[in-house]
């Protein structure tokens, strides 16, 4: 198992090199930098002259290396991260990047597991209900919930939910993840003394988020556990579990159920990102500072570092979720031997 798990450390890396230089050159082909950022500013907010604020842009251009070749604005970024872990200096929020991206990214991750958790949970859950319930109400209302789950976009479903929040019940200080009155206050106020006021705050700030990338995970798990088990339970081994006079639940969860999962469990190595993705959708349309909207920003004024350090980021957690996969049906199926003979 270790010799399995350094092996694809050691895959991941040209993967991951691969992916920064498509993405490097994918954020610079538009054309544009942040000295035109800096030059528009100049001009629509700051009543600067063309003349000027085209010379304060080339300077700053000259400044921070935009004016040097794409190759070696690509190596200087990635020799900083290889030899002392700099992901650049952002442009925009002017600091280094790794703040930004630390800022901003454990908040997108606990959303991101929150959200496969549940998404997890209800969608094998009703899965299974669906499958051992066939041709059921219980099936025909599982399935349309699925089905609307995999077809209404999320940013659809986020911008209804704003406006049912913001215009029909008047809910206040949306597009953050706390209220004012809490903002500032930690969630221990001692050893004992949790700060439970502010924990459902957070909630009632965050759930639409959750519901909302829940759902679509949901409703994948739903549908790929309801076929993976009908074709199970047609199984020979399944038919001879009964004959031998087990009840049918401990047929279904002890004999059925596990060998369903295993396309499930193969799907996690691409679910954290799904999450992430789903994620980023609505908190854009929410205005949380996670992940998404920094992207977007940064993409639109041309913060290259920003933007290639976090899509860097999203590759590397493709690349994690895959090997955790792997790990993950190996302890499900004493059958598959990782690295054996």
């Amino acid at each position: 198992m270790l010799r399995f798990l350094t092996i694809r450390l050691l895959q991941a890396i040209p993967v991951l090199i691969v992916m920064s230089i498509i993405t490097f050159i994918i954020i610079n082909a538009p054309p544009g930098d942040y000295g035109d950022y800096i030059r528009t500013m100049m001009i629509t907010q700051g009543n600067a002259s063309i003349a000027s604020a085209e010379a304060a842009a080339e300077q700053y251009r000259e400044a921070h290396g935009l004016n040097d070749p794409l190759v070696v604005q690509y190596f200087r970024w990635i020799y900083g991260i290889v030899t002392a872990g700099d992901f650049g200096h952002s442009f925009f929020y002017n600091k280094p990047v790794a703040e930004v991206v630390g800022e901003r990214l454990p908040r997108t991750i606990a959303l991101a597991l929150t959200c496969h958790f549940f998404a997890s949970l209800f969608g094998i859950t009703f899965g299974i209900l669906a499958a051992t319930k066939q041709y059921s109400w219980t099936d025909t209302v599982l399935s349309f919930v699925s089905f609307l789950g995999m077809t209404v976009p999320r940013f659809l479903l986020a911008l209804i939910i704003l406006y049912v929040l913001a215009f029909k019940l008047d809910v206040q200080e949306l597009g953050s993840f706390y209220s004012t009155r809490y903002g500032g206050q930690p969630y221990w106020f001692g050893p004992f003394d949790f700060n439970w006021g502010k924990l459902w705050n957070l909630i009632e700030h965050v759930w639409p988020v959750v519901f909302i990338a829940t759902l679509g995970g949901l409703a994948y798990n739903m549908r790929v556990m309801r076929g993976n088990l009908l074709d199970t339970l047609n199984q020979q081994y399944v038919e001879t579990a009964r004959a031998k006079g087990l009840p049918e639940r401990k047929v279904i969860m002890r004999h059925a159920v596990p060998n369903a999962l295993h396309p499930l469990v193969a799907y996690q190595g691409v679910i954290l990102p799904y999450m992430l993705t789903g994620e980023i959708e609505v908190a854009i349309v929410f205005s949380l500072a996670t992940v998404g909207p920094a992207i977007v920003g940064s993409m639109g004024i041309g913060d290259v570092y920003v933007t290639g350090t976090l899509l860097l980021v999203l590759g590397a957690t493709l690349v994690v979720g895959n090997i955790i996969a792997d790990l993950l049906l190996a302890v499900l199926d004493p059958r598959i031997r990782v690295g054996g003979n």
